[in-house]
């Protein structure tokens, strides 16, 4: 059988102290609805990996047991929620940290806070927040000149050519956040591409090979990532050291330099960022321009109101609040595309949904992919309509689901800063189309991305 492979490793800090619990095969987790566990050591573990995702299984699971449901990892209970109701109910006032970064966190091998408790925590993801926050305000400019470069090079191409939406936007993505996170140093191509190879690297492996339990199986596939992990860490540490001798106060690391942490945790937090910052940023603009190509009217509402907003001025920060009707393409993208279509908290306190008791110390899994598409919630889910966020109760929705609101990931935050700059300069100039009889398939991972390289043609838009 695998060994201990899907939460064991990614959730193995999260984890460390709980509670073990003894392992009944003849009962539910906790008395609520759910399956029974299948293998004494791996519990469902195999159920998992023979539905090929996380987030297949979770589907599967919420289809037969309803929307409050459990299974077994080892000999211990998971809950997981799949409807925005239960997620609504659900009491843990563990509020200090973000469950993506904690997930993320934990597969690396990080500790999530400062190790000190909640007022630590609470005041380490202060820190990390700011420290974007003010990075992408110093830096707006350099966001555009990156974007334009993109635009530009796709307007001077031939109309028939067809465009890499993958390739060209996790490269914009992975030069934005590099050159934002750690400084002029990734100016330099070779330099972006050196971090590249180690990122992807290191994101394969927590996206599959700790789903599957094959990294574990495979000493030269963990021996490479552990190397990547390993010289990704040196990179970050050396250029922490470098921009603290610097004194230089313009980029992500320069704000955690400022700060109380060590220089252990300002590697950590430039690791997550850098990490979830490239990819949840890239699969965004990936999903949103595929989802534009297929939808021509929602391209020309888009560019209309860019025009009515922006005129023939490029975007600057003040102005994104004003595109209202953009926002609501990317929180659509977000939706229908489950960016992250898992996240997960361990129940701090005792908490109950429904009738069923969560007893401390449990895993709870918040199914996001399932709930992006619930026909309860939305109607037509699996049709993409940003006019849906019209509706206040789609909006009220998606802030429970942490998908916008004071509990948004700064990550994703981001991501919709750099997508908004993108599309804002893109679709003023250009039109995209679809490439005819090209099938998107999923990979619902910790972020869900096209199997394939997605893509597109691109036409010039008549100027009025």
């Amino acid at each position: 059988m695998l060994d201990f492979a899907i939460f064991a490793v990614t959730f193995v800090i999260i984890l460390v102290g709980a509670v073990l619990y003894l392992f009944p095969s003849s009962r539910r987790a906790s008395g609520i609805p759910g399956l029974n566990p299948t293998d004494e050591k791996d519990g469902n573990l195999q159920d998992i990996v023979n539905r090929g995702s996380l987030h297949e299984f979770l589907v599967s699971l919420h289809l037969r047991f309803g929307s409050v449901a459990s299974f077994w990892f080892g000999g211990r209970p998971v809950v997981s929620l799949g409807s925005v109701l239960q997620l609504q109910q659900h009491i843990n006032p563990n509020h200090s940290t973000d469950s993506f970064e904690t997930m993320l966190k934990s597969l690396l091998g990080y500790q999530s806070g400062t190790g000190g408790g909640a007022t630590e925590s609470v005041i380490r993801k202060k820190v990390y927040e700011s420290a974007i926050n003010n990075t992408v305000e110093k830096n707006f400019p350099l966001v555009l000149k990156l974007v334009e470069e993109l635009v530009g090079k796709w307007t001077s191409a031939p109309e028939a050519q067809h465009t890499p939406l993958c390739a060209h936007l996790l490269g914009l993505a992975m030069k934005t956040v590099t050159q934002l996170a750690l400084g002029e140093t990734f100016r330099d191509d070779s330099e972006v591409l050196s971090f590249r190879k180690n990122h992807d690297a290191i994101w394969s492996e927590i996206g599959k090979g700790y789903l599957d339990g094959s990294l574990e199986k495979s000493s030269s596939r963990k021996a490479h990532y552990e190397k990547a992990l390993s010289e990704m860490q040196s990179v970050l540490l050396s250029v922490a050291k470098e921009r603290k001798a610097q004194r230089k106060q313009t980029v992500f690391v320069d704000a955690l330099l400022q700060s109380s942490l060590t220089e252990r945790q300002i590697m950590e937090d430039c690791m997550v960022f850098t990490l979830a910052g490239s990819v949840i940023t890239a699969n965004l603009c990936i999903w949103a321009l595929h989802f534009l190509s297929t939808s021509e009217d929602v391209q020309d509402k888009l560019c209309q109101e860019l025009e009515q907003v922006l005129g023939s001025d490029p975007i600057s920060l003040d102005k994104i609040p004003e595109l209202r009707y953009c926002q609501q393409v990317l929180n659509e993208t977000v939706r229908t595309a489950k960016l992250t279509p898992v996240a997960a908290r361990l129940q701090e306190v005792e908490g109950k949904v429904d009738q069923h008791v969560i007893p401390k110390e449990t895993l709870v899994i918040y199914a996001l992919g399932v709930v992006l598409q619930d026909s309860d919630t939305w109607s037509t889910p699996y049709r993409f309509d940003p006019d849906r966020f019209e509706e206040e109760s789609a909006r009220k929705s998606f802030c429970l689901l942490g998908f916008s609101g004071n509990q948004t990931c700064p990550e994703l935050r981001f991501a919709y800063t750099v997508a908004t700059v993108l599309l804002s300069t893109l679709v003023r100039q250009l039109k995209l189309h679809p490439l005819k009889g090209q099938v998107m398939e999923v990979r619902s991972e910790l972020v869900s991305t096209p199997k394939e390289e997605t893509w597109i043609t691109v036409s010039r838009r008549k100027q009025k």
